[in-house]
């Protein structure tokens, strides 16, 4: 009986994931680890397979805002795919703890930057279109060997990548919240669909549980694409900060 609630949690937390272009793992994960007794690969293989529906509904509504730089995204997408394959193999042999705890704490930072950093600073300017920032070379290439990290963490701890995707665009690459967002919502199709590939062969995806999910989640993606449009990019950015705690606070208290 329980199962019939994932669909509604599915739709809470993909409204919030659409909204601030996270995969909403950082919630799924404990959910299935906690509440229904999922092993930790699992969970993460469950849970980034309910991110494949969340990111593909999620463009969808934010192709039509034409909000998602195509191109950038694609860029991007050529480390993380390695990068989740890496991760999700990764999740069968290596011991996590030390890991998890310094992501964990790395994301502090991260998410304190993201908060307080209430305009981008003199040296970095605001990119306004995809074709000036396919010019600015040097910040695609940071981009690039950057997102690497994102795909790792996503295939490792099953959060999608946009925890790390998110910062990288906005405060690396100078792209504005609102692009930012859907752009990552975009590059994750990709990047959690190598991940589950990795994982299916593993064994780790509990298939009727994660479209259970996805039934929830693309509903509330749309919700969330939605509702991100009328928030401003410092309030946007705000709120991915405080949900980058979350992640970092839950990850530090797993593996402590």
């Amino acid at each position: 009986m329980i199962e019939l609630l994932l669909p509604i949690f599915g739709f809470l937390i993909g409204t919030v994931a659409s909204m601030i272009g996270i995969g909403g793992g950082v919630f799924i994960v404990p959910l299935l680890a906690l509440l229904y007794g999922f092993s930790p690969a699992q969970a993460v293989g469950t849970s980034l397979t309910t991110i494949i529906f969340t990111s593909l509904a999620s463009t969808a509504n934010y192709s039509k805002q034409k909000r998602i730089y195509y191109k950038i995204g694609l860029i991007l997408a050529i480390t993380t795919i390695p990068g989740a394959i890496l991760g999700a193999y990764l999740t069968s042999i290596i011991q996590q703890r030390l890991l998890g705890l310094t992501f964990g704490v790395f994301l502090i930072f991260v998410a304190l930057r993201m908060i307080f950093r209430l305009n981008l600073s003199k040296t970095q300017s605001i990119i306004s279109s995809e074709h000036t920032m396919l010019e600015n070379k040097k910040k695609v290439w940071l981009g690039l060997a950057l997102s690497f990290f994102g795909g790792l963490s996503s295939g490792l701890l099953g959060i999608g990548g946009g925890a790390l995707l998110v910062p990288i665009m906005n405060l690396a690459m100078g792209m504005t919240m609102h692009v930012t967002t859907a752009t990552s919502m975009f590059t994750m199709i990709f990047t959690s669909t190598s991940g589950v590939v990795q994982h299916l062969s593993l064994g780790h995806v509990n298939l009727e549980s994660a479209l259970l999910l996805a039934v929830g989640t693309i509903f509330g993606a749309q919700l969330g694409a939605y509702g991100s449009k009328k928030i401003s990019g410092g309030n946007l950015r705000r709120i991915f900060g405080l949900v980058l705690i979350i992640i970092s606070i839950r990850m530090i208290l797993k593996y402590a």
